[in-house]
Formats: C-alpha cells, sequence, structure tokens
C-alpha cells in the first residue's frame, strides 16, 4: 500500500468524499488541542517553574468549569451563528490572553491571573462546543471509528506543537516570547476557518433543540448513560495535573541543570509521549472500526486505566530515567487507545441534528467530575505522595464499568439518527 497523507488520517482506499471530510477534522481537532496544550502541558510546568505549589496548581483546575458548565450556554451555538465565527472568535479572545500572561507575576496567583486563565477555559470550553458540533452533524455512521482516531491524534498533534514545542524552546527561549508566538499562532488557526464549508442545520431542528434534548434524555435508561460519562474518565483527570509536577520534582535528582530538564520534560512525555498518543489513536480507531464501539470502551479503557500504575512503580521503586521514560511512552499509548474509544462513543449516541447540545451535554457531564477531582490533586499528591496517589487514581476508573451492561443498548450501528431514539420516543 501506498503511503500518503491519507493513510496517516487512516482513510487511504475510502471515498474521496471521506477523505475531504477527515481532513477537516483533523484541522479542527487540532485547533480544539491547541488551548489544551497552553492548559495541561504548559501551565503546570510555567507554574511550577515560578514557585507555586501543587496543592494551587491542583485547585487551579477548579478554573476549568466552564468544560463542565458550556451545556448551559450551547443552545446559543445551536440556535445563532456559524460555527466556524464561534472558532475563530474564540482563538482570537484566547490570543490575547496568551499576550497578556506572561507580563504578570504568577508566583502570587493575583486575581488578574485566575481571571485570565478563566477566560482562557471559557473560550476553549466555548470553542469545545461549536468543534464538537460540526464534527458530529459532517461525520456519518459508518465513519465514526476512523473520524474518532484522526481527532484524537490531530488533538495530540496540537498539544506536540503547542504544548511540547513550548517547553522544549523554553530551554533556549525567554517564555515571554513563547507566549506571544503562541499567541500568533492561535489568531493564525481562528482565521483558517474561513477555509472550511458551511454546516447548516435545518431552521426546525435550530428552534426545537429543547424538544429534541427531552425526547433523547427524558426516559430512565439516560440514568446509566450520564453515570458512565460521568466516572469513565475520573483515573486520567486525576492523574493529569500531577503527572508534570511529577517530572519537574522527580526529575530534578536526575537532571539538576534546569535547562536539560527542561528538555527531557519537552522532549519525552510531552513530544514522545503525545506522538505514542497519536498512534494509540490510530490504533483504537481502527480497533473500534474492527470491533466495535462497546469492546473499545471497555477494553482499550481498561488499558488506559492500568497504564496510570507505571508512574506508581517509577516512584515506589526509584526506577530512574529509563522507568520514567516507560511510564510515560505506556500511559501515552494507553491514553491514545482509550480516548478513541471514548470519543466514538459520545458521537455514536448524539443525534445528528441536535448533536450542538446533546454533545455539549455528554461531554460537560463527563468532565464535571473530572474538574473537581483534577482540583484535589495536588491535595492528593501532597499527602500520600506521588506512588500512592497514582494507585489511586486507577482505582477510580474502575466504577464506570458498573454501568456497562445498560450502556451497551445506546450503541447504534449504521447511519442512524441517534442513540436509541426509537426506543426512547416508544417508551
Amino acid at each position: 500500500m501506498k503511503f500518503s497523507f491519507w493513510t496517516l488520517l487512516g482513510a487511504h482506499g475510502r471515498p474521496r468524499e471521506t477523505q475531504k471530510k477527515l481532513g477537516v477534522v483533523a484541522l479542527l481537532y487540532f485547533i480544539q488541542g491547541a488551548p489544551a496544550a497552553i492548559l495541561w502541558e504548559v501551565l503546570p510546568v510555567y507554574l511550577r517553574l515560578h514557585g507555586v505549589s501543587l496543592r494551587m496548581i491542583g485547585g487551579l483546575r477548579l478554573l476549568e468549569l466552564p468544560y463542565s458548565l458550556k451545556f448551559f450556554w450551547s443552545p446559543l451555538l445551536h440556535r445563532y451563528g456559524d460555527r466556524r465565527i464561534w472558532v475563530s472568535a474564540c482563538m482570537l479572545g484566547i490570543a490575547g490572553v496568551l499576550l497578556a500572561l506572561p507580563f504578570l507575576d504568577v508566583a502570587g496567583v493575583g486575581w488578574i491571573v485566575l481571571l485570565l486563565i478563566l477566560g482562557l477555559t471559557t473560550l476553549s470550553a466555548t470553542q469545545d462546543v461549536a468543534i464538537d458540533s460540526y464534527s458530529v452533524g459532517l461525520i456519518k455512521r459508518e465513519e465514526e471509528g476512523a473520524a474518532n482516531g484522526v481527532r484524537a491524534s490531530a488533538y495530540r498533534v496540537a498539544l506536540v506543537v503547542f504544548g511540547g514545542g513550548t517547553v522544549f524552546l523554553a530551554a533556549v527561549l525567554e517564555w515571554s516570547l513563547l507566549f506571544i508566538l503562541a499567541a500568533a499562532l492561535f489568531a493564525i488557526l481562528g482565521l483558517s476557518m474561513t477555509a472550511i464549508p458551511p454546516l447548516n442545520l435545518p431552521e426546525e431542528a435550530r428552534e426545537h433543540w429543547l424538544r429534541g434534548f427531552l425526547g433523547w434524555a427524558g426516559t430512565w435508561r439516560v440514568i446509566p448513560l450520564v453515570l458512565f460519562v460521568l466516572t469513565y474518565k475520573l483515573g486520567e483527570f486525576a492523574i493529569g495535573p500531577m503527572v508534570k509536577p511529577f517530572w519537574v520534582d522527580y526529575g530534578k535528582s536526575i537532571w539538576p541543570i534546569r535547562d536539560d530538564l527542561m528538555f527531557q520534560i519537552g522532549l519525552f512525555p510531552t513530544t514522545f509521549g503525545i506522538v505514542l498518543s497519536v498512534v494509540g489513536a490510530l490504533t483504537g480507531g481502527a480497533f473500534v472500526s474492527r470491533y466495535g464501539i462497546f469492546h473499545g470502551v471497555w477494553f482499550l479503557g481498561l488499558l488506559q486505566a492500568v497504564s496510570n500504575l507505571g508512574y506508581s512503580f517509577v516512584d515506589w521503586l526509584n526506577l530512574g530515567r529509563f522507568g520514567l521514560y516507560g511510564a510515560s511512552m505506556f500511559e501515552s499509548l494507553c491514553g491514545g487507545l482509550g480516548t478513541a474509544a471514548f470519543l466514538a462513543f459520545l458521537m455514536n449516541v448524539c443525534q445528528k441534528e441536535h448533536a450542538t447540545v446533546q454533545y455539549a451535554f455528554l461531554s460537560s457531564i463527563f468532565s464535571l467530575t473530572g474538574r473537581l477531582i483534577g482540583g484535589i490533586s495536588g491535595l492528593g499528591a501532597e499527602r500520600y505522595g506521588y506512588g500512592n496517589y497514582f494507585a489511586l487514581t486507577f482505582l477510580l476508573a474502575l466504577p464506570a464499568y458498573l454501568f456497562l451492561p445498560w450502556v451497551k443498548d445506546w450503541i447504534q450501528e449504521g447511519d442512524n439518527q441517534g442513540p436509541s431514539s426509537t426506543k426512547a420516543s416508544s417508551e
């Protein structure tokens, strides 16, 4: 098979129309991943280097609550405006935040810094609603496996570029210059939205979003779905805020020179790790396409949970640099596998004509407990130590599996209009 750009996207041999769609999905989720890279890859390192405590770094995750509240303003995006315009406006706003942040004293985490981070998360969450809605409406049911491998991969490529790239360059450039360069790239990406075609909804779907939502979620069957989505990502959200601080603290004894430590963090957990997560996402998309969403969710999700234990053994057994490398790469690979399956699941259970509100609802609730857990992650790491805390994050990933027998009924194959929409409306 001849290797090409479409091979990389998992689109080789697919119809030209599908290839174009996957290219659009790749651009959209590269854009979506850019703010996440700043929040989750860059800021923890930047703040820790400037003397901010673990407790405060973990507590700042509470400022990411807009990701869990975006459902409440998603009807505005569903009813008014072109989704492309929403994305462009949000990216330009984020660029403004990045221009201001490096010129403030972050050591004390004053109210201006808090407001800027809150603005960043609010704009990013709003952009997520627009991007997710566009992609769910664009992709057919039979394209979901490949599309979700692409979207998870593109998202992680953005983490490499804006996360690993920024931390890597911090060894040779000033932080203020790096934030300015990132702001310029954000502005360019925002303007690039003019290059993709509009996606129009029927007027009836725009006006009757509430009726569609209640018909979709208005039965008892939604309860196990909500509980599953609430708990599935707990382990990932709990470990996420503490991975980079662990690298900083554990790595100081291995690389006492600051620039060497920054090089290692930028290269391994961020760049190499995210490249492996891209491989995992594409592999996860292929697994879902072949074996189905249900098998992907439980098997790949379990692998992702187990991977959290790698960092525990590094800390408990003092495995040194090579143990740290191995734990980082295993966690990144499995993270890509699990994320691809979960994104395919979320897309599958939404009705395409009401995807803006329904997908925002699901993504809001799965991030809600995650943000709250992330908010106390620093406290947990300080109290129990890194190794014990990372083991606890593995246990947090397990309760979701109790709801799988009921969740299975929501998964639909083929190009239906929505998850159990026929069943829900008949009950």
